[in-house]
């Protein structure tokens, strides 16, 4: 039963991860994935990977596997990494600096990819650097996401934890 109940939360935390990105996908660069990311390692650490990884395969079913899908398998690794290392941590503040530094760096992140597949690195390095501002609309929005939701969800997957009997 509890195998279940994994693999139930597991989707449910992948669906939550998907309607999140298309509810705001207007919006350049403002999301809240990368922050359930951090709180998912955080709540849900043996569901986190199957949950990212089931939300980037479904992402890319939904909108296509082109160039930018690819970056999608690696680009969550170092905000969890982070989040792993800063697990005892409780303070919102840090945690809004963890997902503000991500959305800084995700372009940079991701442009490694763009380069390996389109021309190398100057293909890479000129994609992120064209895209810096989208970046610091991205940290900021993850910052102030950060800020004001961290403590509101974290007590909700918390309790959702619990009540699973996870």
């Amino acid at each position: 039963m509890r195998r279940t109940r994994s693999l139930v939360m597991a989707a449910l935390l992948a669906a939550l991860l998907l309607v999140s990105k298309f509810a705001l996908d207007g919006l350049p660069n403002i999301e809240l994935v990368s922050l359930l990311i951090l709180l998912y390692t955080l709540e849900f650490p043996a569901l986190a990977l199957p949950a990212v990884y089931t939300y980037v395969v479904v992402y890319g079913l939904l909108n296509g596997f082109g160039v930018w899908w690819f970056a999608q398998l690696y680009i969550w690794l170092p905000l969890m990494a982070a989040t792993w290392l800063l697990r005892k941590t409780h303070s919102a503040l840090l945690w809004a600096l963890v997902s503000g530094l991500f959305g800084l760096l995700y372009g940079a992140l991701y442009a490694v990819g763009y380069g390996a597949l389109n021309g190398g690195p100057a293909a890479g390095f000129a994609w992120w650097v064209t895209g810096i501002p989208f970046d610091l609309l991205h940290g900021g929005g993850n910052f102030v996401a950060a800020l004001l939701l961290y403590r509101p969800l974290r007590r909700s997957f918390s309790a959702a934890r619990r009540r699973a009997g996870l």
